[in-house]
C-alpha cells in the first residue's frame, strides 16, 4: 500500500525541515493540509483556522531554529500544523480526545510548546516577556509571537504592542490576517487592515519585494541593507502607519499561502533589529472548498463527511443556549429597551440570531470582555436593560470591570454565563468552573442556575424583568433533560424541593440536579434510604430558610456543584451554618476538587471528580455510615463503566 503521507510519517521535528529544498516544503505543506483534512473529519477539533496556516507554519519553522528560537502562538485555535511538526503527527487523531493531545498549546505537552495559550490576545506579552529574559541573560534566540487579527481586538494585545514598541527589544510579531475570529472581525482595526489588504498598490509593491528577495539570493548582505529593503519595498507611504508609530518597522501585507516568498522574508527578517510586524494574509479554511465557503461553520467541527462536509449531529433535544437566545429573543419583542452583547462569539453564545431580529439592539465588540462589561454599564446607566453573554471562562478576563463598573454602581446589567461547569474537550482554559466562588460575594449581585431549560427560560423572563441591579444567570454548554415540566416560579432566594426525605438532604445547584435525582431514586429503591432533594436555584442569595430546615430534619446535607468546590456552593452552605450556629450536622461538599481538569467527556471527567452518581452514592454511604451503599470509589465505578 503506497504510503499516503511519506514526509510526515518520517519527520521526527522542525530540525527535519532544514534539510529539505523548495520542492519538498511545497510536499511537505500538501501532506500536512491532507492530514489535516483527514483526520479531522474524523474525530472533529478545530478546522479552517488550522487549514489557513499550513503554509505559514512550515515556512516559519524553515527559517526559525526550534525550540532554541521562542515561537509563541495565540490562542490555540491555529496549532494543529505546530503539532504535526512537532513529534505529534501520530497522536493528531487523539486530539482533543480523553487522554490525547489538547487542542491548545501546553507547556507540559512539548518542548515546542513554549506558551500554554487558550485564551486569546495572550501572545504578545508572553513574547516580550521572553524577549526581555533573552536580553538579560545576554543571549541571541530570536522570539517570534503568531498573533491573528481577531486577537488584536483584545486590549492587552494592544497594551502589548505599546510597551513592545517602547521597550525597542529585538522581536518578531507575525499577525496572521484572514480577516475572521471564529466569526467575522468587528472594529476599528479589522477595518484599518481591510484597507491595508485592499490597497491598489498591493500587487505591484509584492512583485517588488519578491524581485528584491531573489536578487542573487539575498535581499542584502548586511542587516542595515535589509532594514532598508524591507521597510522601503514592502511599505508604501502610510502603509502600516499605525504600527510605525507604534514603534514597529512594519513589512507587508505579504500572502501567506506563497511558502518560498515568506521563507525568504522569514529569513531576512531574522537580519532586523527592533521590533518587526509582518502582516501576513491567509484564507481561513485554505484548501477545502466548503471551509473556504463557511468559514464561520467550520471554525470547530464535529465529524464529517470530507466528501460533501456533512456534520455529525452529537447533541440533542433543545440546548440551554437555544433555550436562552428563544427566550430573549421573545422578551425582545416587547421591550425595546433590552439590548445584547457578545465579545466576538455570535454564534457560540446564540445571540447570532438576535442579530439577525434586532440588528441596532445588537453589539460585538470583538476580543474585549472588559470593554464589554463596562459598556454594558454604560448603557444600563441610561435605563437599557444590556444581556452580556460570555463563555463563563472568558468573562474571568473582566472581574475588575464586574466588581467596579456595574456591582459597586449596582447596575441593572444581564450576565449571561454560558458554558457554566465542565465543557468537556476544550479542557482546562474553557471549563467554567470558576464563576460560582468569583462572583457569589460580590455585593449587589445576585446569581442563579436553572436545573434545566424549561427553568432556564423562566430565569430569562426573571432576570430581564429584574431591574434593582445585576444578575449572573449561569448555564452549561449542550442540552440536558428536562426534570420538571411545570413551568417555574422565580423568586428571588427561593429554592425548589424535587424529593423528599429525612435521612439526608442533596442539595444541588444548577443542571447538574439531574444526578442528584438519579443517586437518590437509588437510594430509595435499592438501599430505603430516604434522601431529600433541593434544586437550589440560589448560590447569592442563599435559601437560608431551607437550609435551616434540612440541617435540623435530616442533620446530614450533601451539596454538589458543577463547579470548584473552594469557594463555591458548598461552601457557601458551610459559611451559612456556621454563621448561624448550626454544629450538629454533617456536610460533605461535591464538585470540582483543587486541580485542573483535563480534557475529555463530561461524564468521564464528572466520574473523575466524584460527582456523578457514583460519586454521590459514596459522599451518601460516607454520611450515613453505609458503606454497601457505595462499595466502590467514584474513579473505580468510572472505570467499571467502561468510560476511562
Amino acid at each position: 500500500m503506497k504510503n499516503e503521507f511519506p514526509l510526515l510519517d518520517r519527520l521526527v521535528g522542525p530540525d527535519d525541515l532544514k534539510t529539505m529544498g523548495g520542492e519538498e516544503l511545497h510536499q511537505l505543506a500538501d501532506e500536512l493540509r491532507q492530514g489535516l483534512i483527514k483526520t479531522i473529519s474524523r474525530v472533529g477539533g478545530h478546522f479552517a483556522p488550522n487549514l489557513g496556516v499550513v503554509e505559514l507554519t512550515v515556512a516559519l519553522y524553515k527559517a526559525f531554529n526550534l525550540p532554541q528560537d521562542k515561537m509563541i502562538w495565540d490562542v490555540g485555535h491555529q496549532c494543529y500544523p505546530h503539532k504535526m511538526l512537532t513529534g505529534r503527527w501520530d497522536r493528531l487523531a487523539t486530539i482533543k480526545q480523553y487522554g490525547g493531545i489538547s487542542g491548545f498549546l501546553r507547556r507540559d505537552e512539548s518542548p515546542y510548546d513554549q506558551w500554554g495559550a487558550g485564551h486569546a490576545s495572550t501572545s504578545l506579552s508572553a513574547a516580550l516577556g521572553f524577549a526581555v529574559a533573552r536580553d538579560l541573560r545576554k543571549t541571541d534566540e530570536r522570539v517570534v509571537a503568531v498573533i491573528g487579527d481577531g486577537a488584536l481586538t483584545g486590549g492587552m494585545a494592544l497594551e502589548a504592542m505599546l510597551n513592545i514598541g517602547a521597550q525597542k527589544s529585538d522581536l518578531i510579531v507575525v499577525l496572521n490576517d484572514n480577516t475572521m475570529s471564529i466569526a467575522e472581525n468587528v472594529g476599528a482595526m479589522a477595518t484599518y487592515l481591510a484597507k491595508l489588504r485592499l490597497s491598489p498598490l498591493y500587487q505591484r509593491v509584492e512583485r517588488k519585494v519578491k524581485n528584491s528577495l531573489h536578487k542573487d539570493g539575498l535581499l542584502y548582505k548586511t542587516a542595515a541593507g535589509a532594514k532598508h529593503a524591507a521597510t522601503h519595498f514592502t511599505a508604501p507611504a502610510n502603509t502600516g502607519l499605525f504600527f510605525e508609530e507604534l514603534g514597529f518597522q512594519y513589512i507587508g501585507p505579504i500572502d501567506g499561502h506563497d511558502l518560498d516568498f515568506l521563507v525568504a522574508v522569514f529569513e531576512h527578517a531574522k537580519m532586523l533589529k527592533g521590533p518587526i510586524l509582518l502582516h501576513v494574509l491567509t484564507t481561513k479554511g485554505k484548501g477545502y472548498a466548503s471551509a473556504e465557503a463557511d468559514q464561520r461553520t467550520f471554525h470547530a467541527v464535529t465529524p464529517f463527511s470530507v466528501e460533501d462536509g456533512k456534520m455529525e449531529k452529537k447533541v440533542t433535544g433543545v440546548t440551554y443556549t437555544q433555550a436562552f437566545t428563544e427566550t430573549l429573543n421573545e422578551m425582545a419583542a416587547s421591550d425595546e429597551k433590552i439590548v445584547a452583547i457578545t465579545a466576538a462569539m455570535p454564534d457560540g453564545t446564540g445571540l447570532a440570531k438576535f442579530a439577525e431580529k434586532y440588528p441596532d439592539r445588537y453589539f460585538d465588540v470583538g476580543i474585549a470582555e472588559q470593554h464589554a462589561v463596562t459598556f454594558a454599564g454604560g448603557l444600563a446607566a441610561e435605563g437599557f436593560t444590556p444581556v452580556c453573554a460570555i463563555y463563563s471562562t472568558f468573562l474571568q478576563r473582566a472581574y475588575d470591570q464586574i466588581v467596579h463598573d456595574i456591582c459597586l454602581q449596582n447596575l441593572p446589567v444581564v450576565f449571561a454565563l454560558d458554558r457554566g461547569g465542565l465543557v468537556g474537550d476544550d479542557g482546562a482554559t474553557h471549563h467554567g468552573v470558576f464563576d460560582i466562588a468569583y462572583l457569589r460575594h460580590i455585593p449587589n449581585l445576585l446569581m442563579l442556575s436553572p436545573k434545566d431549560t424549561l427553568e432556564l427560560r423562566a430565569m430569562v423572563r426573571w432576570a430581564l424583568s429584574y431591574k434593582r441591579g445585576p444578575v449572573a444567570l449561569r448555564y452549561p454548554r449542550g442540552s440536558g433533560e428536562v426534570i420538571s415540566e411545570t413551568p417555574a416560579v422565580i423568586e428571588v432566594g427561593k429554592s425548589e424541593t424535587l424529593m423528599r426525605g429525612s435521612d439526608l438532604a442533596i442539595l444541588a445547584y444548577g443542571p447538574i440536579a439531574s444526578v442528584a435525582l438519579e443517586a437518590a431514586r437509588e437510594l430509595r429503591a435499592e438501599h430505603g434510604i430516604e434522601a431529600e432533594v433541593i434544586n437550589a436555584r440560589w448560590v447569592r442569595p442563599l435559601d437560608g430558610a431551607m437550609i435551616l430546615r434540612v440541617a435540623r430534619t435530616t442533620r446530614r446535607i450533601l451539596t454538589l456543584e458543577d463547579g470548584v468546590v473552594h469557594g463555591g456552593f458548598g461552601s457557601a452552605v458551610l459559611e451559612f451554618l456556621a454563621a448561624n450556629s448550626v454544629t450538629d450536622v454533617e456536610v460533605r461538599t461535591l464538585g470540582i476538587p483543587d486541580h485542573f481538569v483535563e480534557h475529555g467527556p463530561v461524564p468521564v471527567l464528572r466520574g473523575l471528580c466524584g460527582m456523578d452518581k457514583a460519586g454521590v452514592l459514596a459522599a451518601a454511604a460516607d454520611l450515613l455510615d453505609r458503606p454497601e451503599i457505595a462499595p466502590r470509589t467514584p474513579g473505580e465505578a468510572a472505570v467499571a463503566a467502561g468510560r476511562v
